[in-house]
């Protein structure tokens, strides 16, 4: 269940959705969804209770590969869960913002 970059910035607007970046700290520090919240992987199923079930949820990480795993085993869970298609890196190749104002997406 892919959400395309597009609509996950309308969603966003709206407040509408729970926005996840699941990828490592250095990741984070590098650039981000302006708005996003921040798990790692690793903290995903302690913070599980804290991430709302009555509001849609979409997971994103460099590429779309980890918020795939992640979506999949939240919505096994019972949420209504999602990946951004693309990741990061697409967001930022549509010249979507990123925080902070130099922020980039980080390499492997």
């Amino acid at each position: 269940m892919d959400v395309s970059p597009e609509r996950v910035a309308e969603l966003q607007r709206e407040g509408s959705i729970q926005l996840i970046d699941i990828r490592e700290d250095y990741e984070w520090e590098a650039g981000r969804i302006p708005g996003a919240r921040f798990l790692t992987m690793g903290e995903l199923t302690a913070q599980a209770e804290t991430i709302h079930r009555d509001t849609p949820v979409v997971f994103y990480c460099r590429v779309g590969g980890r918020s795939a795993m992640a979506a999949n085993a939240f919505r096994r869970a019972g949420y209504d869960a999602y990946t951004m298609s693309g990741g990061l890196v697409e967001w930022a190749a549509q010249g979507r913002p990123l925080e902070p104002d130099d922020g980039h997406v980080a390499d492997h």
